[in-house]
Parts: C-alpha cells; sequence; structure tokens
C-alpha cells in the first residue's frame, strides 16, 4: 500500500538533503514466509521471481509478495540451495488462497523445486492444500519427527512440499521513504542505492517493482468504484494545479514501500534506507525526504523520520 504525505513542520537538512519533519504511517498485517528449494539457487531464485509477481499492493493484487533472502543449502530442509519469500495480506484467510494458487502455479512448475514452511510461529495455514492435489491420487505423505511432507509425482521426479507453513498477525505493511530531487535518473539511483542496503535487513520485503514505486496514491478517487488514485500533491507536471508539496526545482519522486513480520524489522530497514538516501542522494540531486501518512488516524504504527536518522 502507499499512502499521500502530511508534513508536520519546517524539515532538518543533512548533508544538503531537507528531511521533513513527518512519519510513515504503516498497517497491521498478517504474513508468512516459505522456502523455496531447487538444484541450483538460478532455479531456486527463479521459482521465487515467478510466485512474488504481481505481488505489489494488496489494493490489486490479493497479497504483498517479495524475495527476502538467498538460503545457503546447509540451511535448507532438503540441502540444496534456497530462496525465503515473504507474504503479506490482510488476514490469515487471505494469505491461504494466495499460497494455493502461487506456489500450484509457480512452484510446483519450476524445474526440480520443493517448498518448505519458511516461518516458525504458533499458527499454522496450509501450504500443500492445492499443489499435493496435483498428484491425481498418487501424491504420498511422509512424516519427520513433527512435520509433515507430500511428495507429488511429476515429469522430472517428484514435487515435495510441507504440509502447512506458519503465519503471523503481528506484521507491518506500509512503511515507507519519499525521494524527492531535481534530476529523475539521479532520484532513481539514489532509490536503487537504497533498496541494495536495504536487503541486507531480514525479515522484510520491498515489494513494488525492484523495491520503487513511482506511482504513490491517495485514499479515494473522482471516478466511482476506485479505491486509490495518483498523489497529485506530488505530481510534477500538476504544481500549478493542485495544492503542491514540491519546490520549484523537484522534477522527480520515487517511494520506497516496506513491508516486514515485525515493527522492528520495518524500523531497521527505514534507517538503513534513509542512511543511503542521505549518502548518495547529493551526488544525484536530491533535495529532500519526505514519507506518507494519513495524519494518523488510520495506521497503527509510526515511524518518525527523525527517529529513522543515522
Amino acid at each position: 500500500m502507499s499512502a499521500v504525505n502530511s508534513k508536520d513542520s519546517q524539515p532538518m537538512n543533512i548533508n544538503g538533503i531537507a528531511i521533513d519533519d513527518t512519519f510513515a504511517e504503516a498497517f497491521g498485517m498478517s504474513a508468512t514466509g516459505i522456502i523455496i528449494t531447487a538444484d541450483t539457487m538460478k532455479w531456486a531464485r527463479q521459482a521465487a521471481i515467478t510466485m512474488t509477481g504481481f505481488g505489489t499492493s494488496v489494493i490489486g493484487c490479493g497479497a504483498e509478495c517479495g524475495i527476502d533472502y538467498e538460503v545457503p543449502a546447509e540451511e535448507t530442509p532438503d540441502g540444496r540451495p534456497g530462496v525465503r519469500v515473504l507474504v503479506f495480506g490482510f488476514a490469515p484467510e487471505s494469505i491461504e488462497g494466495q499460497l494455493k494458487n502461487r506456489v500450484g502455479q509457480c512452484v510446483l512448475t519450476s524445474p526440480g523445486s520443493a517448498c518448505f514452511n519458511g516461518l516458525e510461529a504458533v499458527r499454522r495455514i496450509p501450504l500443500s492444500s492445492g499443489p499435493r492435489f496435483f498428484g491425481d491420487g498418487w501424491q504420498t505423505a511422509r512424516k519427520l519427527g513433527d512435520r509433515r511432507f507430500w511428495r507429488v509425482p511429476v515429469m522430472d521426479g517428484e514435487f515435495i512440499i510441507e504440509d502447512t507453513t506458519g503465519v503471523t498477525t503481528d506484521a507491518v505493511g506500509g512503511g515507507n521513504l519519499l525521494v524527492i530531487g531535481r534530476d529523475r535518473p539521479g532520484v532513481l539511483r539514489t532509490c536503487e542505492a537504497a533498496i541494495e542496503a536495504m536487503n541486507d535487513v531480514r525479515d522484510v520485503i520491498m515489494p513494488f517493482p525492484g523495491g520503487i514505486v513511482r506511482s504513490g496514491s491517495k485514499v479515494g478517487s473522482k471516478y466511482k468504484g476506485a479505491v486509490a488514485s495518483t498523489n497529485d500533491a506530488f505530481c510534477p507536471t500538476l504544481r500549478g494545479a493542485t495544492n503542491s508539496q514540491l519546490g520549484p526545482e523537484d522534477r522527480a519522486v520515487l517511494e520506497i514501500v516496506i513491508d516486514g513480520l515485525t515493527s522492528e524489522s520495518v524500523a531497521e530497514a527505514m534507517k538503513v534506507g534513509l542512511k543511503a538516501v542521505l549518502e548518495t542522494g547529493p551526488e544525484n540531486q536530491v533535495t529532500r525526504v519526505s514519507a506518507g501518512n494519513y495524519g494518523g488516524n488510520l495506521g497503527q504504527h509510526h515511524y518518525h523520520l527523525k527517529d529513522c536518522l543515522p
């Protein structure tokens, strides 16, 4: 999800970049993690990339999905290279349907793949429901300790999938940074540097393409049925037509949206991202950093930029 901005007072200034005295407003969500393995990291990552496609915003995608980190072979259940994927939704029940479709269509179909629980939690949701029935009655179950696995015959051997996976209702979606500058390529380079740094933070994803979103949104629209519309206050081409929050030299705004398994992980990612923006921004004509919120009236989690400064 993305948000409209609300600036509280005069900005601070670090390295020539203004930092608005404002906050990112985020929401409580549910989330799960799965580990996808394959014969090589290339194919584990390919399955993960395919599964997390069309997973940018619950506004229109049903789930917010992304790759958390690569898992070395010595840490996976089957001793092969793997990738941990996180899936966020409004409730555990909505995540169940997303897992059924995404794992069935994108992991089961990928050469040499297997799929396992990737989040230790008391509450569990089905992981194999759907994909195991592809076996058409030939699938078999095996229990190892307190974990149950299914073996589904496929043309290159067997697809192994764990029966359930952990789910948390303490996840957070919608932490964010707005990066503003005089040069669109420069703003993009700065955001790329921030994403590269934030990728080292565990238990978080940045679900938009490459972790970056150009189409920040506000709640509602002039058109019936549309739940969100363009954040006109931050659109450079609408500077004269709206209550713009851009300066006369600002030519581009890009947003980084963060989802995390915990509030602490979101806060850590924002700190790491903001540090990278302040370090790389001056050479890329970045002028200001802000954050999106709804005035504090909707989201339970508030991340003040002043608390995220390095």
